[in-house]
């Protein structure tokens, strides 16, 4: 099998290999959210989040796995009975030691014993901040966060194997359900890179700042005002197809050697040709999205609308344009911080507030928008860039594999 560099375990090889000094000299090694949690309460107790996501932990068997380890050259971690990446596991929203430490309290300025959740990822706390504003049923919500890379979160009651997408990993999200997690290493930064190859990157960039936005934030506005609604804007991009795929592709082909095209192009050097490619870009991170959910809905996890955060995805033109390329509806919810949302539900549980993680997405997580995949003439055009931007990867994986 493989697995992707981004995981714990192919780093944590590099570090034995590359530096056994530092390996052997670290007395704990940390994801994130755990660090975080252990420099607040002193806990060494690990998420299930993090661990069984990043760190191949099996949740479901509530154990690591020796042989694994053994295998890839990280069994001296199994001969010390993982004592150094974690053997305490527990649940996020679990109340850490005894609340925050005086010196961290100190540091914070907040009160010493005040509760301290175990964490999550953060693009799953953004997914428990989305999926439950629609009621108690999350497996018909993807949560999907659009930042600087993108990340979609797949809930289902049975485990569903689905090639290319990672998991399923056990009470990764939420308790005793399933995930399957994929998405794209770039995402938004895919769009400010595509942005930075147009002759008109610099001056747009100048009248963006002038306006006290964004520049991909301003190019939405300047396309939704030259549109008669949200889903025609998706004509500006007339013939050009953006297959944005600049650092490899992710979900659903797995595949790190993957790169971007851009078809289409002609001599222009205007402003409004740079829109024409930022729309373009747009509608190639909505077939991908497409792709994902076409793949998990063929192997056993289906969902019925997609739940968006992450700042590139804030936009209503962005928002109703990953609708029509998707084919399904996004929703937007009140909250303009999920991911923050999501931790806020944390600590609702470990402080007592709430009796579980469940009923925190229930009570503190409300739907603000649905923007639903236009039909007619427009799903066509949608369906026709959809083929061409599947034919355009084949073609570039063939040219690879030749």
């Amino acid at each position: 099998g493989v697995i992707s560099p981004e995981m714990e375990t192919p780093k944590l090889l590099w570090l034995h290999e590359n530096r056994p000094d530092v390996f052997d000299a670290a007395w704990q090694f940390f994801d994130l959210a755990d660090y975080l949690s252990w420099r607040a309460t002193g806990s060494l107790a690990r998420s299930i989040c993090t661990l069984t996501c990043k760190w191949t932990y099996l949740a479901h068997e509530q154990r690591w796995d020796r042989d694994y380890f053994g295998k890839i050259g990280l069994g001296a971690l199994a001969d010390e009975g993982f004592a150094r990446i974690g053997t305490e596991v527990v649940a996020p929203g679990t109340a850490l030691g005894r609340g925050l430490t005086p010196q961290a309290a100190a540091d914070l300025g907040l009160m010493a014993g005040t509760p301290v959740a175990a964490g999550l990822i953060d693009a799953h706390a953004g997914g428990i901040g989305t999926v439950g504003a629609l009621g108690a049923d999350a497996t018909a919500s993807m949560a999907y966060v659009f930042g600087t890379s993108s990340c979609t979160m797949t809930t289902t009651a049975q485990p569903a194997f689905v090639p290319g997408v990672w998991g399923p990993y056990y009470s990764a999200m939420l308790p005793e359900m399933w995930l399957n997690e994929g998405g794209q290493s770039a995402a938004g930064a895919a769009i400010d890179h595509l942005l930075m190859l147009h002759p008109a990157h610099a001056e747009a960039k100048v009248l963006a700042q002038a306006a006290g936005l964004a520049l991909p934030v301003w190019l939405a506005d300047m396309a939704a005002a030259a549109s008669p609604d949200l889903s025609d804007a998706a004509t500006l991009a007339q013939e050009v197809h953006v297959v944005p795929e600049f650092l490899g592709n992710r979900a659903p082909f797995a595949d790190p050697h993957a790169r971007a095209i851009v078809a289409g192009l002609g001599m222009e050097t205007d402003l409004a040709s740079l829109i024409q490619l930022y729309i373009a870009g747009i509608c190639g991170i909505g077939y991908g999205l497409r792709q994902i959910i076409e793949t998990q809905t063929s192997h056993g996890a289906p969902i019925q609308q997609v739940m968006i955060s992450g700042g590139a995805g804030q936009h209503d033109l962005v928002r109703q344009l990953l609708a029509d390329c998707a084919g399904v509806a996004v929703i937007a919810t009140e909250a303009a911080e999920p991911v923050l949302l999501g931790s806020a539900m944390l600590a609702g549980v470990a402080s007592g507030r709430f009796e579980s993680v469940q009923n925190a997405m229930t009570a503190m997580s409300r739907p603000k928008r649905s923007f639903e995949p236009a039909g007619g003439a427009m799903h066509l055009r949608h369906g026709q860039r959809f083929a061409a931007f599947e034919l355009l990867q084949d073609t570039a994986r063939r040219i690879r594999n030749r």
